[in-house]
């Protein structure tokens, strides 16, 4: 079996989606303050003093908790198609499709909220599968936590784990462009870094 593992934000698409979904919702002021706020916890981060997942999980929350479930799936749809041309990188849909053309399997392994990296591949149906970070809801609203850890570095590898236990029963390729992308990379059969550049 061949497995093609594809990171997103900046290897299926031209930016950050976490930013340019905040700024779709919110616009650019709003963004700017939020982001300025948790400057100093973003600064450990990069520093790698403060917990990628925890410093990500503070500013979404800030951004979105207490909001109606529907709600923000809407806008999560909205975000996809308002945007799919604008960030899409055409030659690594054009690398999915090849994939599943020769009966591949592909997974999306982002560190993205799922619920707005979906809508991006409505055309695919189910042919796909995504593995990103996950929201918790309670009463129809979402607290701001993240149920599952953040899509990132070793727990892209772990998901994959979970997924296909049985390593020697597969052929993996991955594609990534960052530091979070690397043990993907290193646990994959074949890997690219920064493959698509249109």
């Amino acid at each position: 079996m061949n497995i093609c593992a594809f990171d997103f934000d900046g290897t299926l698409t031209k930016k950050d989606t976490f930013v340019e979904f905040i700024r779709y919702v919110y616009g650019q002021r709003k963004t700017i303050t939020g982001f300025l706020l948790h400057l100093p916890l973003l600064l450990l981060m990069k520093l790698h003093l403060y917990s990628n997942q925890k410093a990500k999980q503070k500013v979404f929350s800030w951004f979105f908790r207490n909001m109606e479930i529907d709600q923000f799936n809407l806008l999560c749809k909205d975000f996809a198609h308002t945007n799919k041309q604008r960030l899409l990188r055409p030659a690594g849909i054009k690398r999915i499709r090849k994939a599943l053309e020769e009966g591949d399997k592909v997974i999306i392994i982002s560190a993205s909220i799922d619920n707005w990296v979906c809508p991006f591949f409505d055309e695919f149906g189910d042919k796909i599968q995504i593995e990103g970070t996950q929201i918790e809801v309670k009463n129809g609203h979402l607290t701001g936590l993240f149920t599952t850890a953040n899509c990132y570095g070793q727990e892209k590898v772990n998901r994959l784990k979970a997924l296909y236990p049985q390593r020697e029963d597969y052929h993996l390729t991955a594609f990534g462009d960052s530091r979070g992308d690397k043990e993907l990379i290193n646990y994959a059969d074949k890997g690219y870094f920064k493959p698509f550049r249109d």
